[in-house]
């Protein structure tokens, strides 16, 4: 009997919640200042002895909400089910908290409790999670997502400069102050800086309506930018449709949306080019997988948002995979494997399991529950 095949179940759940201090406050369109971020972690043992580690992850508001969930409401029913993750264990934890959930802070916990799964399921089959999906290893095209609406333009192009010195070849900068003129300002002065060469990205994080989005898109055009993300409230699906019907620059959007349905829904817009599931509230791998075999499906590459020292080995293992967002909320240097980008490229770990292995003395200090 393989690995994969072993009849183990699952004997205990045991969750953490972190509230980790940036370095500096970041600024957005709509989220305000982020001083911190959350990472609630689960580890799930099974009846053969095997542990897996899973996380999910905020931008510093309802970590300790998605705890709970993992202890009081998700734990209590997963003792004694098969400990093999996919479609019928998260359909079961949906399901099992449905009429409070559908992609809330209940998506969160659900996610941290799939990925700890999928680490189990890894490290008994002694499989690197991306040789576990039938990838080959193959570097990842990422580049900087900047949460950076606050900074003065010399301190900007300072950051991004500091970005590019790292290796990066793409970067993504924040849209949405209070004119787009100030935004088109902005971001002429970073294609200035990174040249024609480098892949350009800009995200108003759901900032406008949809003709503010269509006199931004027309400006973003002009400066090449390869995508405009989360033009519009995400679940305004007729608005998206809309912009992307109009824009003469291709859409990308996903870390709001939270749940399955949600994609479908955004798929059948035909205007999202550019799919950013996150695998801290989809529903963990297994949901990041559905909506990544819904982007081959409609014909276009996957990518990702945040959470890129899991995403590394996700988007390895894909044949339509698009580019991983190294995101601002540096979770990785909380890991024993932070992630080195070199010409634009970063390697996934050959380790056994998700590939994420934290750094339990270096988060001690940030420990909440």
């Amino acid at each position: 009997m393989s690995a994969l095949q072993h009849p183990r179940t699952i004997t205990a759940i045991e969750a953490e919640c972190y509230r980790v201090p940036l370095a500096e406050p970041l600024d957005d369109a709509r989220h305000g200042t982020h001083t911190h971020f959350e990472l609630v972690v689960a580890k799930a043992r099974s009846s053969d002895g095997i542990e897996g580690v899973g996380y999910t992850y905020t931008g510093g508001k309802g970590g300790r909400a998605a705890h709970q969930v993992v202890v009081h409401d998700l734990t209590p029913g997963l003792i004694g089910k098969p400990a093999a993750p996919g479609e019928e264990l998260l359909d079961y934890m949906n399901w099992h908290i449905h009429y409070v959930g559908r992609g809330g802070i209940a998506g969160f916990a659900v996610s941290a409790i799939d990925i700890a799964l999928w680490d189990l399921h890894a490290k008994a089959a002694a499989q690197p999670l991306w040789q576990l999906l039938g990838g080959d290893g193959k570097p990842v095209k990422t580049y900087a997502g900047l949460i950076d609406l606050h900074y003065a333009e010399e301190r900007h192009l300072e950051i991004i400069q500091g970005e590019l010195d790292r290796g990066h070849t793409g970067i993504k900068i924040k849209v949405g102050r209070e004119t787009v003129a100030q935004d088109v300002a902005r971001a002429t002065a970073v294609r200035e800086l990174i040249g024609p060469d480098t892949t350009f990205m800009v995200d108003a994080n759901m900032k406008w309506d949809v003709e503010t989005a269509l006199a931004a898109a027309r400006e973003f055009h002009q400066l090449g930018c390869l995508w405009l993300e989360e033009p519009v409230l995400p679940d305004d699906f007729p608005a998206f449709a809309e912009v992307g019907r109009r824009s003469p620059m291709p859409l990308a959007m996903g870390e709001n949306l939270h749940t399955l349905l949600e994609f479908r829904q955004a798929f059948a817009t035909d205007a999202l080019t550019f799919p950013q599931p996150d695998a801290s509230n989809i529903g963990g791998i297994t949901g990041w997988l559905a909506v990544a075999q819904m982007a081959r499906e409609w014909g276009v590459t996957v990518s990702s948002h945040g959470m890129q020292e899991l995403h590394v080995s996700l988007l390895s293992a894909m044949p339509h995979a698009g580019y991983m967002e190294m995101h601002s909320f540096p979770i990785d240097q909380y890991t024993h494997r932070p992630l080195e980008v070199s010409e634009g490229l970063v390697t996934p770990p050959t380790t056994p399991g998700v590939g994420v292995e934290f750094d339990w003395d270096k988060l001690a200090p940030y420990r909440e529950l």
